[in-house]
């Protein structure tokens, strides 16, 4: 690749939108251990269902600043109050029931941290630690979920998060790096 040549990235990723690329560059497939990311990424995801990945990256700002820099505890003792404060909000998607599964979310990821030590330990406890790393050749052959993401997503209901179908926790273990679905031919793919 010459200086001007371009990257080959994932299919899914639209060329010249720069807040995209650098998402895909940079974040996306990256195995993450960090709780406080962990917990971001778990709530943009929801925040995400039924609308373009875009509009969340463009909102991330905002939601960063709605709640705490998703500090899971202050998060989880938002008042209602300060929820309804949140649907004037037009730094987020002012959708009631996704923002009342912030502080929902919140207070069941700190349960599951006390649990397992770490949110970080509990998620990454599915692949022993180790990222799946899937070679598809083109983005037609990604699944929308998968029997893995199915087991998750159904036990984080049962411990009380929203917004966690399978769907969701499929995007979600492909944004946290647990699954490496970076096409064979992406520049990421061998990086990640």
């Amino acid at each position: 690749m010459t200086a001007h040549e371009a990257p080959v990235r994932c299919g899914w990723v639209p060329s010249g939108d720069p807040l995209y690329e650098a998402y895909h560059d940079e974040e996306w497939g990256v195995p993450l251990h960090d709780d406080r990311a962990l917990f971001e990424l778990l709530c943009l995801e929801g925040a995400q269902a039924g609308l373009a990945w875009i509009t969340i990256l463009r909102k991330r700002e905002g939601y960063r600043s709605a709640f705490h820099g998703f500090d899971a505890e202050r998060v989880a003792a938002m008042s209602d109050a300060e929820l309804d404060e949140r649907m004037s909000d037009p730094g987020i998607v002012r959708n009631r029931l996704k923002i009342s599964a912030m502080r929902k979310n919140a207070r069941a990821f700190l349960e599951t941290q006390a649990e397992h030590g770490s949110f970080d330990s509990y998620l990454w406890g599915w692949v022993d630690g180790k990222p799946i790393r899937n070679a598809w050749t083109e983005r037609s052959q990604l699944p929308a979920a998968t029997p893995l993401a199915e087991a998750v997503s159904k036990d984080l209901k049962k411990r009380g998060f929203t917004f966690v179908g399978p769907t969701i926790v499929y995007a979600y273990l492909q944004s946290t790096g647990v699954v490496n679905d970076h096409e064979v031919g992406c520049f990421r793919y061998a990086e990640v």
